[in-house]
């Protein structure tokens, strides 16, 4: 018809039980299949609810950056304010620009390079942590990696030791099962409900704000300081109630936790698992950490000459993102790739399928690190690989992360080496995080 607007190809209403089951059972295949069978943009009917996939670079910009105005957090993230609060995650507006301001000068680059030596220190302990393990049982990475960075979070941005907080991490999950569980189920499961899921959610959420009323308490024992809890102090006493400055505070906090150790882990944990299915890339890796960091632990300076490892590590969030679905909600009509979208859609960009697009990945599953060589991405377009996000809500603390990821990757692989269980089966299990189901038990051997 003329004037028709159009619309997204997609799967007829019929199929709406395997398009469930899949968001129930495997995202990761729900939206691959539909690039793969639908290309650039799909209609995803689901229930009551139309998803609006896109994947394309322009597409992204479009959505994340250009019109970022238009698309506030969407499914999932709307559904984890239940588990999360209104957190730096998942806020809007108004609220959302104080968090950030609040927090934005914590990651300023020169505060950053401060924290190389903790950082640095932090990669060492683990190091020592698996020198222990040595021919001995096997350790679970994924574990291993939380602890890393979980010391880092405390040590760089809340002048506090994790160590003796007990269990975040695996407080973390729960509130990562829940927040999912709303997501599948469209947030019409009272918490109340006790369902095995939501009671270990309610406990996790017991544990963490515990865990922020002892960061809250040291930090007034110390003092007045430039950390995040001081800063977040700061600001939310501008808030006249004081339960609404409470709340305010205990969500930002929880999801600086979670966001702050979640993504790294995750990246590392990806990266052990590939190395050792490419041991060119081990030696590769460990060659450079011999000759630009001989003995020593590495140090701010050392960044920019640890070229390979950088590399890997962009290579490792291409294939497992650890953010790998950005969802958004659109306030009003808009056009994206020439697809109207109707004010009140959910819109879907997914980096794990765009980092995997044909056009613009040669042999997008294999992994490669010399994509990102110095001299290879000239021709990509920038939005075809969106690992921290991108537009205003492009992550705040990704050179953190990368820094972390760097030191941690180049130690590890100069002194040992990481092997895989015989016959373990490594699946990914799309949470608010790219994670690995069910851990990563690997055996610890010396570097040869």
């Amino acid at each position: 018809m003329s004037g028709a607007r159009r619309v997204p190809p997609g799967p007829p209403r019929r199929e709406t039980p395997r398009l469930f089951s899949q968001l129930v059972g495997d995202r990761l295949a729900l939206l691959s299949s539909a690039a793969e069978r639908y290309g650039d943009a799909a209609r995803l009917r689901i229930g009551p609810k139309t998803l609006y996939f896109f994947n394309h670079p322009d597409h992204a910009k479009h959505v994340l950056a250009d019109n970022s105005a238009n698309y506030h957090k969407g499914i999932g993230l709307i559904q984890a304010r239940r588990a999360l609060g209104d957190g730096l995650l998942t806020s809007e507006g108004e609220l959302w620009r104080k968090q950030r301001s609040a927090i934005q000068p914590v990651f300023q680059h020169r505060r950053i390079a401060r924290q190389a030596d903790v950082v640095a220190d932090e990669a060492a302990k683990l190091v020592n942590r698996l020198l222990a393990r040595v021919n001995g049982e096997p350790v679970d990475v994924v574990d291993e990696m939380t602890g890393l960075t979980l010391g880092v979070l405390g040590r760089s941005l809340l002048d506090a030791d994790l160590g003796g907080f007990g269990s975040v991490g695996r407080s973390f999950e729960a509130v990562q099962d829940q927040a999912m569980f709303e997501m599948v189920s469209l947030g019409m499961v009272p918490t109340w409900v006790p369902l095995p899921k939501q009671v270990r959610f309610r406990a996790a959420r017991r544990r963490l704000r515990r865990v922020v009323d002892r960061l809250v308490m040291l930090d007034r024992d110390a003092g007045p300081g430039d950390d995040v809890v001081s800063r977040l102090i700061a600001s939310t006493h501008r808030e006249s109630d004081p339960r609404v400055r409470r709340t305010r505070l205990d969500d930002e906090l929880i999801t600086l936790l979670l966001a702050g150790h979640e993504t790294t882990a995750s990246t590392l944990s990806w990266a052990f698992y590939l190395i050792d299915r490419h041991p060119e890339v081990r030696e590769r890796l460990r060659a450079e950490a011999v000759e630009v960091l001989g003995d020593r632990r590495p140090a701010f300076e050392d960044l920019p000459r640890l070229t390979y490892t950088n590399m890997v590590i962009q290579e490792v969030m291409r294939l497992y993102p650890p953010v790998w679905i950005l969802t958004r909600l659109a306030q009003r009509d808009d056009e994206v790739g020439g697809y109207h979208v109707p004010a009140g859609s959910d819109v879907l960009v997914c980096p794990y399928t765009l980092h995997r697009h044909p056009a613009f990945w040669d042999a997008p599953g294999r992994f490669r690190p010399e994509r990102f060589a110095p001299d290879a991405a000239a021709d990509r377009p920038r939005y075809a690989y969106i690992p921290f996000g991108a537009g205003p809500r492009f992550c705040v603390g990704n050179h953190l992360g990368m820094m972390e990821a760097t030191f941690a990757l180049a130690l590890v692989a100069r002194d040992l080496q990481l092997n895989l269980l015989p016959g373990r089966t490594v699946v990914p299990e799309a949470m608010l995080s790219l994670r690995v189901r069910g851990g990563l038990p690997m055996t610890v051997r010396p570097a040869t």
